[in-house]
């Protein structure tokens, strides 16, 4: 069986303050700004559909997750696990970004909570528009997820980097080092992985680019997806 496509786009190298300033309103403390230099990479344009994780499960046997009764198809694929999702990376000879390149990518160069600048409206993203950012008016709530490519990409083209499901990274959940970092991989051990994002049902503040979630790596939730990245 013939394994799916993805749509690729280049990110390229470059330097970037990770973290969020202290004066962005609801930041957190493990949010600590730090200059990182990192190495261009891929990151697919939009997170793993159902489609496409489901072919994973027919190929290898493995147990197809939940919808929801959202449905299937060009839905994020969601109820996986950052163990299932690494294997289906490592499957697609891919691998997760890392949490310094998922920020960086969100980015595209903005230094705004939300890459589209200080508000993330509710019509350019799927989260709980009840609870807009500080200043910003109320929106639409959706209740699920949205198909993948539902709303505009950002500068660099990536789609639902903010909102829709949250996305598994690499590293494990850790402090940030103080000194400037290159291509950072995360802490070598710990208990929890990192996902980036926010999601459906999450309000706007923990969409920021700079927001930081956590989970136990074989937990699975109808809130995190997948997206993949590869070095160039």
């Amino acid at each position: 069986m013939s394994k799916p496509e993805i749509e690729w786009v280049d990110i390229p190298g470059g330097m970037f303050l990770m973290g969020s300033p202290k004066t962005e309103y609801l930041r957190r403390s493990e949010e600590k700004q730090h200059l990182v230099t990192l190495s261009a990479f891929k990151m697919s344009k939009y997170t793993i559909t159902f489609e496409q994780y489901d072919a994973f499960c027919d190929a290898t046997g493995s147990c197809k997750p939940g919808d929801e009764g959202w449905g299937r198809g060009k839905l994020p694929v969601i109820n996986v696990s950052w163990e299932e999702a690494n294997n289906f990376a490592l499957w697609m000879g891919c691998r997760l970004p890392t949490e310094a390149e998922w920020e960086y990518a969100c980015r595209a160069g903005t230094t705004t909570p939300f890459n589209t600048g200080h508000c993330l409206p509710a019509a350019m993203a799927s989260y709980d528009g009840n609870f807009p950012y500080f200043g910003c008016i109320k929106g639409e709530f959706r209740k699920k997820t949205m198909p993948v490519g539902s709303f505009a990409p950002n500068a660099w083209g990536l789609c639902d980097m903010h909102g829709n499901v949250l996305e598994w990274c690499s590293d494990w959940y850790g402090k940030y080092s103080d000194n400037p970092q290159t291509d950072p991989q995360g802490p070598s051990t710990g208990s929890q992985r990192v996902d980036r994002g926010g999601s459906w049902g999450g309000s706007a503040r923990r969409c920021r680019s700079a927001r930081r979630g956590y989970c136990e790596p074989d937990v699975a939730r109808i809130s995190i997806g997948i997206r993949l990245a590869s070095s160039r």
